[in-house]
């Protein structure tokens, strides 16, 4: 996930993998989608806001020449290293982890969030504070990132709210039947064209623009109370080129109309009903989620007021 979203080559398959609760490395023995304990940052490293903003370790505080921590973080620091005033550059830093947060909440298996990067927590590139009991290490409640952390807790939202994310069961890939329509996979990979991935697409090498379609007839088990659990089907398109992708949503089988909720770019959230076939831009290093869109329901009036007014009509008849 960190090379994928600093551009560096992450192949497809590995990244779908990851994504999908690492059924390569669990399922063969029977494990399921929680044994996979997905992170990006923990707490030995970088911390997830110094993972944008530094290229290379400032263990300096340590005593220990900066021989001390890891070398090979696969971070990047977004065009300049450490502190900036400039805006370009910390708007890419805050979509970063934006983007970082997102994947890690959407992806199968159990999230963990390292203490105080939902708040923008930075060791100012420090990545081995195991002697550090000073304000390099704390936590710094007055310089929290407030809409970070309100991006968070709709992230979190979003996964509580929608089975489809936290599945108990790997996916298989098998069509769905449906009441109306042709049976749909479980889960559908797509080019940016909108088409279903091949062999060919999944051969050629390393790529920095997918989309996932997950189908929510298709989960599998039941829920507490023994009933099966049915969700609303979700579009998630990921874009780690440095340039806008063009992205085609997939045709009506999987939904006829689909609503932007969730843009890390914070260009297309809201956007309405967009039907089967329409070109959406994605923005540079970005994440767009989609729901299938269902038409908003009117709320029953049960007020006094609307009680006495239907009174009043049954007297009138």
């Amino acid at each position: 996930m960190r090379d994928f979203w600093r551009g560096e080559p992450a192949t497809l398959g590995e990244l779908a993998s990851r994504l999908t609760g690492s059924a390569d490395l669990y399922e063969q023995d029977g494990r399921r989608p929680v044994a996979s304990i997905n992170f990006v940052t923990a707490h030995d490293g970088f911390t997830l806001a110094d993972l944008v903003s530094y290229n290379d370790k400032h263990n300096e505080a340590n005593g220990e020449d900066n021989n001390d921590g890891e070398s090979h973080n696969r971070s990047w620091n977004s065009g300049v290293e450490g502190p900036t005033d400039d805006p370009e550059v910390l708007g890419l830093r805050a979509r970063q982890q934006r983007n970082f947060l997102a994947t890690l909440l959407l992806s199968q298996g159990v999230p963990m969030i390292l203490h105080g990067d939902e708040l923008g927590r930075t060791q100012e590139g420090n990545n081995n504070t195991y002697a550090q009991d000073s304000e390099l290490s704390w936590v710094h409640w007055d310089r929290a990132d407030t809409p970070l952390i309100e991006f968070v807790a709709a992230i979190i939202r979003l996964r509580r709210e929608h089975p489809t994310f936290r599945r108990a069961r790997f996916f298989n890939g098998r069509p769905v039947r449906r009441e109306e329509g042709d049976p749909v996979p479980d889960i559908v990979w797509l080019t940016p064209d909108g088409e279903p991935m091949t062999p060919e697409d999944w051969d050629s090498g390393f790529g920095r623009a997918i989309g996932m379609f997950l189908n929510g007839d298709g989960i599998r088990g039941q829920d507490a109370r023994g009933q099966r659990i049915v969700d609303s089907n979700m579009l998630v398109y990921f874009n780690a080129h440095d340039d806008v992708v063009e992205c085609t949503l997939p045709n009506d089988d999987h939904s006829p109309e689909w609503e932007i909720i969730v843009d890390t770019a914070g260009v297309a959230a809201d956007s309405g009903a967009l039907p089967a076939g329409k070109v959406i831009p994605v923005q540079a290093r970005s994440l767009v989620v989609l729901r299938a869109y269902e038409p908003p329901q009117l709320e029953p009036d049960h007020s006094v007021a609307a009680s006495l007014a239907a009174l009043a009509g049954s007297d009138d008849t």
